[in-house]
């Protein structure tokens, strides 16, 4: 039985973002563990365990290194998954993703010493990479213009489901042996790092029930699967909808395309008339890194920390963010396709680098060094406490509301930007709380700034149009040469939009006319150059 329902099938793969949420908050509820720290001790000499001595875990740049080994290897999986798409289907890419991450999850649960953590984070990384490569592009593939930004955002709205249902379950696994600093047990980290494989049995076999992506079918030539899927998501049983109709000479139109240049490679998207669709799609995801979330993810109990708060209480204030972060994110998938992703985009920077300079701020104006970090933890090198502390909090919070409906829902060579940029942060984060303390703000502001200026000039409204019609805005024959009608020009129509999903004849000529002068100015560039 292949289930035909758009909202089931989005459902079952995004658990696929889950792995990523699953990672991030396994990761950021153990480093500050008695348990984490003492086992993986590389500071005062002493037994692991069953010992009253302050144990202070690994050093800024080894910490670093563990938490980057995962977004390293998301970023050669982002690399991969395209090849590995491309011959095997979006539908068994992502449930060859699955296998790797349940095999990266064995080897992180049962974790020796450091290097053995690291290469199993690197493998779950592989995984990941795959995952929030193909999981979006097979959803935009099936979803209707006027869902495709709510649904794609789903991924999303898992990524902070897997945060928040993994943090609690490394919160309550913290109490494991008294959780104090004389009885410490492996299962506190073995055991999250054992649970976190079960999404990914529960994808894997989920998508088993799941049509392939119609859009892949058709470049395989098996046209008559295509449109039985499109058939099934979007005609209600009618082969001869209208919509169903439109979306089938529109995928033919670009299968076409796509046969006439299939002679292009990596380099082609560098060429002149390529390069600013690249460079959005890659900056798209080096800017929602830039923006400074994961500070608030992977190391946000050394803030806290610095904050006044010690052990279990830090880690169930940081939990509050991670609630926040789930509920936040609702508003994006409900209305971004209302809104346009250009002031979505625009909005969430302002107000983020708001409070990311406001937390620079407290930090500088009344925070206090501690020399060597509070309990011997270098990153945490200053302390706060009273009316700042609780603004520093604050702040924290609301930049984490900022981010989670704006850039947090906002694909292979462009998620592969994702993944280098995660995986420099996840190295320098560490390292930058441990030396310029307060500063590490400043540069997540100055980023914000940057961000929204090149949003702003650069990044086109997409909202409410088909695939095809996306190309139409860079292709624009009477706009800027290799840029395309100017980002602050386009705009979104979501009731047109809707009007073709339901069978409007006029409209869907005039969005299928759109993609046809597309093809052929396209086409007519090619044959000049």
């Amino acid at each position: 039985m292949v289930v035909g329902n758009l909202y089931a099938i989005t459902a079952v793969s995004v658990i696929g973002g889950g792995l990523f949420g699953f990672d991030i908050s396994s990761m950021s509820a153990i480093i500050t563990t008695p348990a984490y720290k003492c086992y993986f001790n590389h500071g005062p000499e002493g037994p692991p365990f069953n010992d009253s001595l302050q144990c202070s875990g690994l050093s800024s740049l080894e910490q670093g290194g563990v938490t980057a080994a995962m977004p390293a290897g998301s970023w050669l999986g982002a690399l991969i998954s395209g090849f590995i798409s491309d011959r095997l289907g979006r539908k068994y890419a992502i449930m060859s993703g699955c296998i790797i991450w349940i095999i990266g999850s064995i080897i992180v649960c049962a974790s020796q010493n450091m290097g053995m953590l690291i290469a199993g984070r690197i493998i779950n990384g592989l995984s990941v990479g795959i995952e929030s490569a193909q999981v979006p592009v097979y959803i935009s593939e099936i979803a209707p213009p006027s869902k495709r930004g709510r649904l794609v955002g789903s991924q999303q709205w898992a990524i902070t489901w897997g945060i928040l249902i993994m943090y609690y379950i490394s919160f309550g696994c913290s109490y494991i042996g008294g959780g104090d600093s004389t009885n410490y047990s492996e299962k506190v980290f073995r055991i999250p790092w054992g649970l976190q494989m079960l999404p990914a049995v529960l994808l894997f076999f989920g998508m088993m029930f799941l049509p392939e992506s119609p859009r892949w079918l058709a470049r395989k030539d098996r046209w008559e699967e295509c449109q039985s899927v499109l058939t099934l998501i979007h005609g209600k049983g009618d082969p001869n909808s209208p919509f169903v109709v439109a979306e089938m000479q529109e995928i033919g139109d670009v299968c076409e395309f796509e046969r006439q240049n299939a002679d292009v490679s990596y380099l082609e998207l560098f060429q002149p008339k390529m390069i600013n669709r690249t460079l959005i799609g890659m900056f798209c995801q080096i800017w929602s890194q830039l923006t400074g979330m994961n500070v608030m993810m992977y190391y946000i109990n050394y803030v806290f920390e610095m904050a006044g708060y010690e052990g279990n209480s830090a880690l169930l204030a940081s939990s509050i963010q991670y609630i926040i972060n789930v509920v936040m994110t609702m508003p994006a998938l409900i209305w971004v396709d209302s809104w346009g992703r250009r002031p979505t985009l625009l909005v969430g920077a302002l107000l983020m680098m708001t409070w990311m300079f406001a937390n620079a701020g407290i930090m500088a104006s009344y925070g206090t060094v501690v020399p060597g970090g509070i309990k011997g933890v270098a990153e945490e090198s200053m302390s706060l406490s009273g009316a700042p502390a609780t603004g520093l909090i604050a702040c924290t919070y609301l930049f984490v509301a900022s981010y989670a409906p704006t850039w947090g829902p906002a694909v292979a060579l462009a998620t592969s930007a994702n993944w280098a940029f995660n995986t420099a942060l996840g190295l320098f984060v560490p390292i930058a709380f441990a030396t310029i303390r307060w500063q590490t703000y400043v540069i997540f502001g100055v980023f914000l700034v940057v961000m929204f200026v090149h949003v702003f000039f650069m990044f086109p409204e997409t909202a409410g149009k088909t695939l095809e019609e996306t190309e139409a805005i860079f292709e624009d024959p009477h706009g800027i040469p290799y840029i395309g009608t100017p980002a602050w020009k386009t705009r979104h129509d979501t009731k047109r939009t809707v009007a073709a999903e339901q069978g409007d004849v006029e409209v869907l000529g005039d969005k299928l006319a759109g993609s046809k002068v597309a093809a052929v100015h396209s086409e007519t560039n090619e044959t000049k150059a």
